[in-house]
């Protein structure tokens, strides 16, 4: 018996590598596909596996009041700063006893007068006079942050030493025993909706390329199966020829797939899927990725190939006389249904925690995903019937017949672009809606003046950081907002410094002190006069201070350095709106991106899906169309059947994925943000625009295949 599998093994392989020249351009054609879905696919692991490891990175910067310890041997202050748009995480720390715990990245901790810097802040201390960056940390570099404690390569990082009583008087200083070692539940949820958008919107394209390439000349080798068994193959030797014949081409591919991914790993890196770039060697498979992909893909590919030869297995007659396979039931539209009004459900019902939303939305869309997979049959068997009914044209009702002859085929073809379409919707979306419902924070804001909440105990600002601001080219203007006593917080102004200051607003005539609204002092508000005079207000505590600058980066940042260095004991960072602004500006830059890579990925991989599903289907029916030429039908008559057996499904369905992606994006936006959906910008529909047309001149690219594959030699029986 094992004799007799070898046999066969070896017979399989023959017959895939030595079966003439159709044989050899199968194998070629099918392994190339593999190869790149298979790289493909590996290169969207490993980039998975590289955000998660950047991620756990983040945990010790996570350290925060509810890891706090009274008895705790390290005082821990986590404070965040700002450079030229740049974001600046600043951590000082003070040992309150001898067992301090050392965070990752250092062998000890800095002492008084020493920080350590990620090797980009380095970079950027050595390129920045000190002025503007270097005067914030008090002290010497001691030395660099290594890769354990920097998520990314491009993240700026300080950790500074400080003496416990200089640090302990700061508010929102923490006493703490240990430092963290698990991200936060709300980051790591973020995480897991970021990989899981991105599983969902570029896995499903990937297998479907794969599924399609290995399904390249199926109909071809039903035949050649077939004969086989009518000459006396039983069926279990004709599965052993198939699994073996499907196995090499696939197997071929794969080990190539791997070669690709391998240089793919650089480009990689430098995507940031969560706002910065990832480490090369953090852009890796684990074992268990490679042999599940390295053997998964393979043997996927065999029993595939085993399935699809079950008429084959049935009766060698299963085949040639060609039996129309059962139509798709109606029933098939009900899981893009469900899906919709799941999410429907989710309005008014929102879940409580990031997990369980992202599970109930995530779950909602891949529903709808699914459902458009399994309606896509069903609605390309009603265009068929459609078309019959209302044309009279020979190609339009060949076409017809064709597509009710076998919609699943038909629609196997395009599904990979349908599928990237709706996903495109949806990103596009709820990006577009998102960025216009909050405008204000989504502009970049006014970067020239500067905000510092000063600390308490504070009636003045100090005379060397006042004469340090006044002495900074491109100050314009200080002043500086006291708080009143008392049972309210009453945030007051002096006119004097108003009327040099006009775009803060103005006094009302005869008032010395005003009080203002720190958030609103915009030019032509009149303040109310307060009963506070000008001697009182002097010896009130300052709250407050503005510093206008001409709007330059480096007038902006010795500014910055200098309220940092004068109030060093700040809880806040002195910043600008659009300071304040970057966050959101950043959280919607990292959904862009992951938006843009997987609209730049899917489409193109739609497309290879479309390339190989039509030139697929042009190499299993070129016996038919040879039969259809000899007979008299025109070679364009030809051409405009393959034409609209393509283009048909592909605009219909596509349709009917765009609407569910733009309904599932108003769904999610009313239960997630209580927004409706605004219409899309230019951007979407050149994408769209894009996609679509590119998908037709793909059709039609292979359409003078049809002249050679129909020559009179093709109609002979094989």
């Amino acid at each position: 018996m094992r004799t007799h599998r070898l046999a066969m093994a070896r017979f399989g392989l023959r017959l895939s590598v030595t079966g003439g020249r159709e044989s050899v351009a199968r194998l070629v054609l099918i392994a190339s596909a593999v190869a790149l879905g298979v790289g493909m696919l590996l290169a969207i692991v490993a980039g998975i596996n590289a955000v998660t490891t950047q991620n756990d990175r983040t945990a010790w910067l996570s350290t925060r009041g509810e890891d706090s310890d009274p008895s705790g041997s390290l005082w821990w202050l986590d404070r965040h700063d700002f450079f030229r748009g740049h974001e600046i995480e600043r951590i000082d720390v003070a040992a309150a006893g001898p067992d301090a715990p050392v965070p990752p990245g250092v062998e000890r901790l800095p002492g008084p007068g020493e920080y350590y810097v990620s090797p980009a802040l380095r970079t950027l201390l050595a390129s920045t006079s000190a002025e503007q960056l270097a005067d914030r940390f008090p002290g010497r570099q001691a030395g660099v942050l290594s890769k354990d404690a920097v998520p990314a390569p491009d993240d700026l990082i300080v950790l500074v030493g400080r003496a416990p009583d200089d640090l302990t008087s700061i508010g929102g200083v923490d006493r703490i025993s240990a430092i963290s070692t698990k991200t936060p539940e709300s980051d790591a949820s973020v995480i897991r909706a970021i990989l899981g958008i991105v599983a969902i919107g570029l896995l499903f394209p990937i297998l479907i390329f794969i599924n399609s390439a290995t399904r390249l000349a199926a109909a071809r080798r039903e035949q050649r199966f077939a004969a086989m068994r009518l000459v006396g193959a039983t069926p279990r030797q004709v599965s052993w020829v198939a699994a073996v014949e499907s196995t090499v081409a696939v197997t071929i591919g794969t080990v190539v797939g791997f070669a690709l991914y391998a240089a793919l790993r650089g480009p990689i890196a430098e995507i940031p899927f969560t706002g910065a770039a990832s480490y090369s060697d953090d852009v890796r498979l684990t074992v268990g990725n490679a042999l599940l992909v390295g053997l998964g893909v393979p043997v996927v590919a065999a029993f595939s190939s085993l399935f699809a030869l079950r008429r084959v297995r049935i009766s060698p007659l299963g085949v040639t006389r060609r039996v129309t396979p059962r139509p798709p039931g109606i029933w098939r539209i009900v899981p893009l249904i469900v899906g919709l009004a799941e999410l429907a459900w989710f309005v008014g019902h929102r879940p409580a925690s990031t997990d369980e939303q992202t599970y109930a939305y995530l779950g909602g869309i891949l529903l709808v995903m699914i459902g458009l997979m399994l309606a896509g049959p069903w609605l390309t068997m009603a265009l068929s019937q459609v078309l019959a009914a209302r044309s009279s044209r020979t190609s339009t009702l060949i076409a017809a017949r064709r597509l009710a002859d076998d919609p699943k085929g038909a629609f196997r073809s395009v599904s990979g672009l349908v599928l990237a379409l709706f996903v495109t919707t949806v990103a596009i979306g709820v990006i577009t809606t998102m960025t216009s419902e909050r405008r204000a924070e989504s502009s970049p804001g006014d970067a020239s003046r500067l905000q510092l909440y000063v600390p308490e105990g504070v009636t003045a600002v100090p005379a060397s950081v006042d004469a340090r601001l006044r002495a900074t080219s491109g100050v314009t203007h200080i002043v500086g907002v006291k708080v009143a006593g008392g049972s309210g917080y009453t945030t007051l102004a002096s006119c004097a410094d108003l009327a040099r200051w006009p775009d803060l607003g103005r006094c009302p005539a005869g008032a010395a002190v005003v009080e203002v609204q720190s958030a609103e002092l915009e030019p032509g508000t009149v303040w109310p006069a307060s009963t506070v005079s000008a001697e009182e207000l002097a010896r009130l505590p300052l709250a407050e201070m503005f510093v206008q600058t001409d709007g330059s980066a480096v007038a902006v940042e010795q500014v910055r350095t200098a309220l940092e260095a004068g109030f060093g004991d700040y809880a806040q960072p002195p910043s600008s709106e659009a300071d304040r602004n970057s966050s959101f500006l950043r959280a919607m830059a990292v959904w862009r991106q992951v938006a843009s890579v997987i609209i730049l990925a899917s489409l193109p991989i739609a497309g290879c899906s479309l390339a190989v599903g039509v030139v697929g289907g042009l190499i299993e029916r070129r016996r038919p169309f040879s039969l259809l030429r000899l007979s008299g039908a025109p070679l364009r008559v030809l051409r405009r059947v393959v034409a609209m057996e393509s283009a048909l499904p592909l605009l219909v369905v596509s349709a009917v994925a765009i609407g569910s992606g733009l309904l599932a994006a108003h769904l999610f936006l009313r239960s997630q943000l209580n927004i409706s959906l605004r219409a899309p910008g230019a951007e979407y529909y050149l994408v769209v625009g894009f996609g679509l047309i590119a998908s037709l001149g793909l059709i039609a690219s292979t359409l003078p295949l049809l002249r050679r594959i129909t020559e009179p030699e093709s109609a002979r029986n094989e």
